[in-house]
C-alpha cells in the first residue's frame, strides 16, 4: 500500500494506524498500489483520503483551539479507514507495547476515572479494553513494587524446536536439522552463564526471576538441561529467588525424567502450551504433536509435583473456529492450569496478495476479536485475573496478548521484562541483556548473535561484550 503524508511530521502515528487495518501490507510512500492513503495538514486543516481498489472516501477536520494535532490525524484516519472497511478495532488509535503502562502514567496524571475517560474518548479504546487495561495496570504495579534498587532477572536461550511452526517469529530452530550444534551451543552457554554470574556477584544484585525460554528448553535432553541448570545454580546466588520459570512448551518434548530433572532443580513454573486442543488445527500449524499428548503432559507434570503451570493459547490460528477456540480455552479451564495466556496470532511479513475480496473481508478479525472476548469472559468468570498484556504489531484485528493467572500465580518475569522494571542479564543465541537504572530511568541494552552457529562462532566477542555492564553500573549506579 501506499502511504503520502504531506506537510506534516506524524508519518510514525500514520503508519501505526494503516497496519492496524492492513496488517499484511508493506507500506511505501510513492507508486501506483491498490490501496493508497494520503494525509495531509493544510493550514488548520486536516484532510484524509484513502482509495482501497474502486472504493474512495475523503474526510476532513478543522483543528480547535489546543487540540493535540497528532491525535487529532490519526482519528481522522481511523475513521475514514474504518468507514471504508466496515470494521473498527477494539483499541481505536492506542497503538504501542504496554497499555497498562500509558493507563498507570495517565492514572497518575488524572486520576484513575479521567485516565479511563482518556482511553474510550480520546483514544477511542472501547470501554472493555479500558476496562481490561485499568485491572491489568494494578496487578503489574503490585508486582512492580517488588523489585529493589539492585534487583535483576536472568534469561536464558534455548533457541531449538522440534519443529518450527508455522507462525513462529523467534529465533528457533529445528532440532534435527542443527542437532551438530547442540552440544557445542549447550557448552558455551554454561561458559557464558558462568560470566555473568560472576558479574552479577561483583555488582552485588539481587537475583528476583530466572526464565529458560526458546525456542522449547525442553528439547534439550534431561543431561543437557542438568548441565546448565548446574551452572546456574554454582554461579548465581538463588537465595532471594522469587521465581523460577523453564518453558516446556511443546508437549511432545515432555518426559518424566526431564521433569524430575526441572523438579531436582527447584523449577517453580513451567508452561506446556497446546496453542489449540483441535488437533487438525495443530497440523496446519506445523504443530507435529496431539492435543492429547497436551493433556498427557500436563497430567504428568501435575503427578511430578508441579503446582504452577501455564498453558498457551492463540487466538486467530489458521483454521480455527470460533467454536474450536472455546473447546479450548473451556479445556484448559478445566485442567485446572494455573495461567492461561491468551496470545492473537501476530502476522509474519511475507508474500501475501491482496485482492478486492479480502481487503473488505473482516471474517478473521471479527472471528479473532470474538476469540478474545471470550476468553476475556471465560476466565473472568472462573476467577482468572488478568496480570499481563502487551500489543503486538501486525496481530490479528490490532488485539492484545493477556496473561491471567489463579490468584498468587501470575509470571513476575513477564511483569518485569515488559514494564523494563529493572535489568534482565540474558544469556544463549538471540538474547537482549537489557539494563536498566532504576534512578533515571536509562536502558541500554548489550545484543548476543542471533543465530546457534553465530553465538557460536563469535562466542569470544559475546563474552567481551558482556563487559559493557561493568562500564554501565559504574556510570549509572
Amino acid at each position: 500500500m501506499i502511504l503520502k503524508v504531506i506537510n506534516h511530521p506524524y508519518e510514525f502515528d500514520m503508519k501505526n494506524i494503516c497496519t492496524a487495518f492492513f496488517p499484511y501490507e508493506k507500506i511505501k510512500s510513492d507508486g501506483e498500489e491498490d490501496i493508497s492513503v494520503i494525509t495531509k495538514i493544510d493550514g488548520g486543516t486536516l484532510s484524509v483520503s484513502v482509495q482501497v481498489f474502486d472504493k474512495k472516501l475523503n474526510k476532513t477536520h478543522t483543528l480547535k483551539d489546543d487540540e493535540d494535532t497528532a491525535l487529532a490525524m490519526s482519528v481522522l484516519l481511523y475513521d475514514t479507514l474504518s468507514e471504508i472497511l466496515g470494521f473498527r478495532s477494539a483499541w481505536g488509535v492506542l497503538y504501542g507495547v504496554r497499555p497498562a503502562k500509558l493507563m498507570h502514567r495517565f492514572s497518575q496524571e488524572y486520576g484513575e476515572e479521567g485516565a479511563r475517560r482518556y482511553f474510550t474518548e480520546k483514544f477511542l479504546v472501547s470501554p472493555e479494553k479500558a476496562d481490561l487495561t485499568a485491572t491489568v495496570a494494578e496487578h503489574e504495579n503490585r508486582i512492580i513494587s517488588l523489585s529493589r534498587e539492585n534487583s535483576f532477572s536472568l534469561y536464558v536461550s534455548i533457541p531449538f524446536c522440534p519443529t518450527r511452526c508455522a507462525y513462529c517469529s523467534f529465533v528457533s530452530h529445528s532440532v534435527e536439522r542443527t542437532k551438530r550444534l547442540v552440544e557445542p551451543y549447550v557448552d558455551l552457554l554454561c561458559t557464558e552463564l558462568e560470566r555473568i554470574g560472576k558479574i552479577a556477584r561483583d555488582l552485588n544484585l539481587r537475583l528476583e526471576t530466572i526464565y529458560f525460554g526458546g525456542g522449547t528448553p525442553t528439547t534439550l535432553s534431561a543431561p543437557q538441561l542438568k548441565k546448565i541448570f548446574t551452572a546456574v545454580r554454582d554461579n548465581f546466588d538463588l537465595s532471594n529467588l522469587r521465581e523460577y520459570t523453564v518453558e516446556a512448551g511443546r508437549p511432545d518434548t515432555v518426559d518424566r525424567d526431564k521433569l524430575l530433572t526441572l523438579r531436582d532443580f527447584d523449577i517453580t513454573r513451567i508452561s506446556i502450551n497446546p496453542q489449540t486442543f483441535n488437533d487438525s488445527v495443530l497440523e496446519a500449524i506445523g504443530r507435529k504433536h496431539t492435543c492429547a499428548q497436551t493433556l498427557e503432559a500436563f497430567a504428568l507434570a501435575r503427578d511430578c509435583g508441579f503446582d504452577n503451570i501455564n498453558m498457551d493459547l492463540i487466538a486467530g490460528l489458521p483454521t480455527d473456529t470460533l467454536k474450536s477456540f472455546e473447546n479450548s480455552v473451556d479445556t484448559a479451564v478445566k485442567l485446572g492450569a494455573d495461567s492461561v495466556t491468551v496470545h492473537t496470532l501476530a502476522l509474519k511479513t511475507a508474500a501475501y496478495l491482496v485482492t478486492r475480496e479480502t481487503a473488505f473481508d473482516m471474517t478473521d478479525r471479527i472471528t479473532a476479536s470474538k476469540m478474545v472476548d471470550y476468553s476475556r469472559q471465560t476466565l473472568t468468570k472462573h476467577d482468572y485475573i488478568p496480570y499481563y498484556m502487551y500489543k503486538q504489531s501486525k496481530s490479528v484485528a490490532n488485539l492484545e496478548n493477556v496473561g491471567w493467572c489463579q490468584d498468587g500465580k501470575p509470571c513476575l518475569y513477564n511483569v518485569f521484562m515488559m514494564d523494563e522494571t529493572h535489568s534482565v542479564f540474558a544469556a544463549g543465541a538471540g538474547a537482549v541483556t537489557r539494563l536498566k537504572d532504576s534512578k533515571s530511568g536509562k536502558i541500554q541494552r548489550i545484543y548476543n548473535y542471533k543465530y546457534p552457529y553465530e553465538y557460536i562462532d563469535n562466542f569470544d566477542n559475546i563474552i567481551s561484550r558482556k563487559e559493557g555492564i561493568y562500564d554501565f553500573y559504574s556510570e549509572y549506579k
